[in-house]
């Protein structure tokens, strides 16, 4: 599935459609340069499961945990990792098979420990407003 997102405020419509085609996965892997809004879209993803606290980028602490309407939902931020030793460490199993919704920004940082099942999310940023986000399901 491909999405055209030309400003913030298409971000709900685009985490709604998201969520819908998403063939019941709750492991989300989210690629994007630097600043494409990965962590905005999370955002957005967040208020549609029913959020209601402000969804922040996990980007020191790792993990932000969040409840939403039906589930937890645990956002992850691997950018600042060595090795994938810290997500063992960290005991990355006990998020990612708790049936709960993951979100996780630079899944490439752990790439021997991703599961079978997820969605993976590629943004592409197009210019200062608009971006691609592609979507697939494995």
């Amino acid at each position: 599935m491909q999405l055209s997102v030309n400003s913030t405020s298409q971000l709900p419509q685009a985490a709604e459609a998201i969520l819908a085609n998403s063939a019941g996965n709750k492991i989300f892997l989210f690629y994007g340069e630097m600043g494409a809004g990965k962590t905005t879209l999370i955002k957005a993803l967040c208020e549609e499961l029913g959020v209601t606290e402000q969804a922040t980028s996990p980007t020191f602490s790792i993990v932000n945990e969040y409840t939403g309407r039906d589930s937890k939902i645990f956002h992850f931020d691997f950018y600042r990792l060595k090795n994938q030793t810290e997500a063992l460490d960290m005991g990355y199993e006990e998020y990612f098979y708790s049936d709960a919704y993951c979100f996780i920004e630079w899944p490439e940082k752990i790439p021997d420990l991703l599961p079978s099942r997820y969605t993976n999310i590629r943004i592409r940023v197009l210019d200062s407003t608009s971006r691609s986000i592609s979507m697939e399901n494995i």
